[in-house]
């Protein structure tokens, strides 16, 4: 999971961020001490990860969790770059939102996406997410402004 997810990051962010900025969020996010972490203790505001394998090779991976009573968030959902326009994501995505309606009763979901991220925007806007405002994006330091766009949807 920490290949695909960190493979999924460089190739969506390598022409919009600095390297500095991808190994940056790459090392808090996708080292294998946090994933083992999240893969063996779940809560509400973490459900855990939804994991895509083909032929034993993870090819997706996503989680999200609740961030308030009634809205869930999806926090990551990368796939290996090759592997994109497959079906894959959208799968993932559904598992999120059917564990968010179900086991915890979110009425909306909510997902950040960076202002220049031309594969989750479309991706994301396809599937009934609705832009709501932009912030300044995470782990921007001194010198740098990216800016993450907040988008919600009813589910």
């Amino acid at each position: 999971m920490s290949k695909v997810c960190s493979d999924g990051y460089r190739a969506t962010y390598s022409k919009t961020h600095s390297k500095g900025y991808i190994e940056r969020i790459i090392k808090e996010f996708y080292n294998t001490e946090r994933i083992m972490s999240e893969v063996s203790t779940t809560s509400k505001q973490w459900g855990g990860y939804f994991v895509a394998i083909e032929n034993d090779e993870v090819v997706g991976a996503g989680g999200g969790g609740m961030i308030s009573g009634t809205s869930g968030e999806v926090f990551v959902l990368y796939l290996n770059p090759s592997r994109r326009n497959e079906g894959i994501g959208t799968k993932l995505l559904d598992a999120i939102t059917k564990q968010q309606k179900e086991d915890y009763n979110a009425t909306e979901q909510w997902v950040s996406v960076n202002k220049d991220n031309i594969k989750g925007i479309p991706f994301y806007e396809a599937r009934g997410f609705v832009l709501q405002h932009e912030q300044h994006g995470y782990g921007n330091e001194v010198g740098e402004s990216y800016i993450s766009l907040r988008y919600c949807r009813p589910i």
